[in-house]
């Protein structure tokens, strides 16, 4: 095989080698368009995360936001619905407690309910505590409040589908600055024959000075409670709400008229399922315990002053 002289193999080999040169540059320029695309994805990221925190951050509407997966935030609000036997209506009352505001938590207590109401309720997103025996009556709302996380206690029935825009008031009454924020619903009064609790109701009221709020009261739903509130009045006065009215009103709480919903014609259904009225001895007798309870943290007058009465004269 004939030699190549030395100009030509020296030129060969040259080219191999600026051939290498150029291979090992183009992969330099590779990695480096790689690593800057990483980089750009990476930042673009965390961009977008961070205006999507910045989003949640912000977010002050009263909105369908409430689907929003945000476990580690607590909630603005509990809504707490004691439940009995309400599968007709408990979804569609969960649903819109749910979007009263945008972080909200929904607790269902289940009172020996047994018609399924307590699936119905977690299927719809509400939290569900379950006991299979009644536990009585509005011991429901004592057991929900000391589960409840949220800043506002909103207070509610099964029975009786509210829709959000009549809710919102409530809590926003407590962001506001009120203690209380009670229904302006006072009960029937055009009548000859006034129904006993209402007239229960305006005695309570008048007892503690307060005749301005004549019917209103905790024993009508909606209610709303601030965390201060609750801790003054004390959870176990929940399960009876004359007496949580009470101690409300006589510590000097803020106690506002919200908003009027007329409850009574929402509830007829169920006040007309029979003859008597099982729920109106029950109500007295609470509106007794409230007086009792005055008397004994004020003096035999209930802190009423005795005016220009000579009693000691009295033979």
């Amino acid at each position: 095989m004939p030699r190549l002289k030395r100009g030509k193999r020296s030129s060969r080999n040259g080219q191999t080698k600026l051939r290498r040169k150029q291979r090992a540059a183009q992969q330099r320029r590779v990695k480096r368009a790689g690593r800057s695309r990483s980089s750009t994805s990476s930042v673009r990221y965390a961009a977008k995360k961070s205006s999507k925190r910045s989003l949640l951050s912000t977010a002050g509407t009263y909105d369908s936001s409430h689907n929003r997966k945000d476990h580690h935030r607590v909630p603005v609000v509990s809504v707490i619905i004691p439940v009995l036997n309400e599968r007709k209506t408990i979804e569609r009352v969960v649903h819109e407690a749910r979007r009263t505001h945008p972080y909200t938590e929904v607790i269902v207590v289940s009172n020996g309910t047994t018609d399924g109401s307590d699936r119905l309720a977690e299927r719809a997103g509400a939290k569900v505590l379950r006991y299979k025996q009644a536990l009585g009556h509005d011991v429901g709302r004592k057991v929900g409040a000391e589960m409840a996380r949220g800043s506002v206690l909103l207070f509610i029935d099964g029975d009786m589908v509210l829709a959000a825009k009549q809710l919102r008031p409530f809590v926003q009454a407590i962001q506001n600055g009120a203690d209380v924020a009670l229904n302006q619903y006072s009960g029937p009064q055009q009548q000859r024959d006034v129904h006993p609790v209402v007239l229960a109701k305006y005695a309570l009221n008048a007892l503690l000075q307060h005749s301005e709020l004549r019917g209103m009261s905790m024993t009508a739903v909606p209610h709303a409670l601030s965390r201060s509130a609750l801790y003054t009045i004390g959870v176990e006065h929940l399960a009876t709400p004359p007496v949580a009215h009470a101690i409300a009103l006589q510590k000097g709480l803020k106690v506002k008229a919200c908003t009027y919903i007329p409850v009574g014609k929402l509830n007829m259904r169920r006040a007309r399922s029979t003859a008597a009225d099982p729920l109106k001895l029950v109500v007295n007798n609470d509106h007794m315990q409230a007086v009792r309870w005055l008397l004994e943290n004020t003096d035999h007058r209930g802190g009423l002053t005795d005016l220009n009465r000579q009693r000691q004269q009295v033979r």
